[in-house]
């Protein structure tokens, strides 16, 4: 079988196209010629390449936003990438197109289309952004992550999967974790995490509370490259007793194991929280970000409605720390949120995609 991936913009597409990719492996015994399909301005090829996956360069360009003259650049540059991925499906001769949505999917989408391809679409988050908009138009078949999803999709068509997630997350168990990360069962742990690429305003309230986050647990703060420097100098500040307990990186290969660990993640609400912190089990603060038409906020109403997150807007950051420390003193309600979140957890999502992306592929 060969499986073309498209998808782009950010890591929240990038990843379920991978995990997607892996379950298929998985049940044809690692025998699929696979190929992504897709922009490369965003660190796509990086995440791609790592996992073993050839990449093709396709041209692509957002619309959100943009002005006339911005518009016009944008729609040259689609019109440039659906010309590209044309050339490149037709070459590659897919058995089946999966895409994760975002502006560098539109492309490789319409190109399936033309090509007559089976192409199954996936939904990462609750509201549908512009691409996955068209591409409902476009598709065989389409999976989404909830089922608040189905209001705005073909629901013929449409299978609810949830969001798929590494396997490590349900390969990991929460005392090992611990263990591994030195946090003794009296010790609270908090996750902060603003997004692929970090997150400025989160940084910047969390440095603001720092030594009353740090008498109350152990942060460990990722923090996006453009935000290590100011973390790293914060943390040198710091007493000498809290030092230890503030840890600082750009980025962590571990953050699955990391969210598994934690009492109370701070997260961006983009797609990826949907299935990483049911996957994880873990209470959430969830600040949406206000870019790309504001669909962070479906996302983190989303779980706060299911008791798993709360929700903290952007104009309200100057009191994340006092939100934290009520949490923090909170086990009870903790605990409760543990277990909302546990209770929306797919761990068969990336099996499931991978069985509509089989099907149609055999038809």
């Amino acid at each position: 079988m060969r499986l073309a991936l498209t998808g782009g913009g950010t890591g929240g597409h990038i990843i379920p196209a991978l995990a997607v990719m892996e379950a298929v492996q998985a049940r044809l015994g690692g025998t699929a010629e696979v190929c992504f399909f897709g922009p490369d301005d965003r660190g796509e090829r990086a995440r791609v390449e790592a996992a073993h996956v050839r990449f093709v360069t396709v041209p692509s360009a957002a619309v959100r936003g943009r002005g006339p003259l911005g518009l016009a650049r944008s729609a040259w540059r689609l019109l440039q990438g659906a010309f590209a991925a044309t050339r490149a499906l037709r070459a590659f001769k897919p058995d089946a197109v999966f895409s994760t949505g975002g502006y560098g999917s539109f492309p490789g989408s319409l190109a399936a289309r033309l090509l007559r391809r089976p192409l199954v679409v996936y939904l990462p988050d609750v509201h549908p952004g512009w691409a996955v908009k068209a591409e409902r138009l476009l598709a065989t078949r389409m999976t989404t992550t909830t089922e608040a999803a189905l209001e705005f999709l073909p629901r013929k068509k449409t299978v609810v999967t949830g969001y798929p997630v590494r396997a490590s997350f349900f390969a990991t168990d929460r005392a090992a974790a611990r263990l591994k990360f030195g946090a003794d069962p009296s010790e609270r742990l908090v996750v902060v995490a603003g997004a692929t690429q970090g997150a400025t305003a989160i940084n910047n309230a969390v440095l603001a509370g720092l030594e009353s986050l740090l008498s109350l647990a152990v942060v460990h703060h990722v923090t996006g490259a453009a935000g290590l420097a100011a973390a790293e100098a914060a943390c040198a500040a710091l007493p000498g007793a809290l030092r230890p307990r503030y840890r600082v990186a750009a980025f962590r290969d571990d953050l699955p194991e990391l969210m598994v660990a934690a009492d109370l993640g701070v997260f961006r609400a983009g797609a990826s929280v949907l299935g990483e912190v049911p996957a994880a089990a873990l209470p959430s603060i969830l600040i949406p970000a206000t870019y790309a038409g504001g669909h962070q906020r479906n996302n983190a109403r989303w779980l706060a409605d299911a008791g798993a997150a709360i929700v903290l807007e952007e104009t309200e950051l100057a009191g994340l720390a006092s939100r934290v420390s009520e949490l923090l003193l909170s086990p009870e309600r903790l605990e409760m949120m543990r277990e909302s979140a546990r209770a929306l957890a797919r761990p068969d999502a990336a099996g499931a995609i991978a069985g509509v992306v089989l099907e149609v592929a055999r038809k």
